[in-house]
């Protein structure tokens, strides 16, 4: 794949992409100044952060759900007022974002991803804007927003309308409404200007750096409230990259969401239609391959400190006449199909000692499991660690063929069944292996 020269203090006024650089270095400045010589009004604090608002669902509501994803249809009126709403924000047409992102999707934390969270979380922030990219970003399916008038009329105005909703407007409204001129330009304009740009680049550098994977650890988004306080909804990323063509990042009713709550409104008053949802069935699904890949951790870190006693691929398999000779030497029982020694247990056996010896050289199955108590989980592990060998068959079987090799020969004539119906759903929970679920998003 062909990529771009190192960055060199010779070339790096060619790789630097200048405009981009203006905006987000003057910005901030000039909202810092602003801060020092103009005093914030309550009524330009008030509109500031509407005006935040209106961006930003510009983004999340239009350029991202809507454009970007396909994840509901908006009617004309819909369109033009978020292109106008995202025009504001100062963050390139709908077009060139929507491009990038759905390669974003498509090559996630690969080098093709125009901003990988593998690069570090400043380059993922906004380093990606700053300099030409090393290697250029994958390409992505749009020919449907070339066909979008409102998408190519936004594209073709797109400096006109910036600077007209990303400035004019707000320093406008403040000045013509209450004379705040200043107030206008510095904290409705580039303060806020300031916080929308920061707020959207959280969500590729932050969601992708910090909280849970509850629907998939394959990749880097993760899904995190504070992402979602400061994007309207979008920290929770894990689930979108899980399942990007649905209309809502939080699916339950406490996660914070108003992107979603905005387009269900839209949705209400006829102006959006054809919201999309997952399917549930598929969403618990996911959330069940982690958990169990969560415990699957867990149980291994205890099998490797602790254990379950010898595992059972390396126990002997003793016929019942074996286990009757040996029990003449030890104390050793049968439960659950398995020779237990208990020697080290008789001075520490709650019910006394008296209980053990009664049930040496018998199978004690019934006994353990509620015929003379109910033992606990606990207990069961404890057992576990007690065990010898296998019988053949699990039980007692008297008629059973006799055999020169005590410790291979297979069971035979329903044994099988016979011995599982002896082991307890306790004894059979365990995950053996976590297969990745493929397919469900991008």
């Amino acid at each position: 794949m062909p990529q771009r020269p190192e960055i060199t203090w010779r070339n790096a006024y060619r790789e630097i992409r200048w405009f981009s650089l203006a905006v987000l270095v003057l910005t901030p400045m000039l909202a810092l100044y602003g801060s020092f010589t103009t005093p914030l009004r309550r009524k330009t604090c008030i509109f500031s952060v509407l005006y935040y608002v209106f961006n930003m669902l510009g983004i999340t509501a239009g350029y991202h759900r809507l454009w970007s994803h396909r994840s509901y249809n908006a009617s004309l009126l819909l369109q033009y007022f978020l292109a106008c709403a995202g025009a504001g924000s100062v963050q390139g047409s709908i077009r060139f974002w929507a491009r990038l992102h759905r390669a974003h999707h498509r090559y996630t934390d690969t080098a093709l991803d125009p901003y990988s969270a593998h690069l570090g979380f400043w380059h993922s922030h906004f380093g990606w804007m700053l300099v030409k990219p090393r290697v250029k970003p994958g390409r992505a399916e749009c020919g449907d927003l070339q066909k979008n008038r409102v998408v190519m009329w936004q594209h073709r105005w797109y400096f006109p309308l910036a600077a007209f909703w990303g400035l004019l407007v707000p320093v406008a409204f403040c000045g013509l409404t209450w004379g705040d001129w200043w107030g206008g330009w510095y904290w409705a304009g580039f303060a806020r200007l300031v916080a929308v740009h920061h707020s959207t680049f959280a969500v590729n550098s932050i969601a992708h750096w910090l909280g849970s994977t509850p629907y998939s650890d394959r990749h880097s988004p993760r899904d995190h409230l504070v992402t979602a306080l400061l994007t309207l909804g979008e920290g929770y990323h894990n689930f979108h990259h899980q399942f990007p063509s649905d209309y809502r990042n939080a699916i339950r009713w406490y996660q914070y969401d108003p992107t979603k709550w905005f387009i269900s409104l839209c949705a209400f008053f006829r102006v959006a239609s054809n919201l999309q949802r997952f399917r549930e069935s598929e969403i618990q699904k996911c959330r069940l391959m982690m958990k169990l890949k969560i415990l699957k951790k867990i149980q291994d870190e205890v099998e490797k400190r602790w254990g379950w006693g010898v595992p059972v691929a390396n126990l002997e398999i003793w016929s019942w006449k074996k286990f009757t000779q040996a029990s003449a030497t030890r104390p050793l029982m049968v439960i659950s199909g398995f020779v237990h020694d208990v020697s080290s247990f008789m001075q520490e056996h709650p019910g006394g000692e008296t209980y053990l010896r009664a049930h040496v050289g018998k199978d004690a199955t019934s006994a353990f499991y509620g015929g003379t108590y109910d033992h606990s989980e606990v207990a069961v592990n404890l057992l576990a660690t007690l065990r010898v060998s296998i019988l053949r068959h699990g039980v007692e079987v008297v008629a059973a063929t006799p055999s020169s090799n005590d410790s291979h020969d297979a069971p035979h004539d329903g044994a099988d069944e016979r011995c599982a119906a002896h082991v307890p759903p306790g004894k059979k929970l365990q995950i053996i292996e976590v297969m990745p679920h493929i397919g469900l998003g991008s």
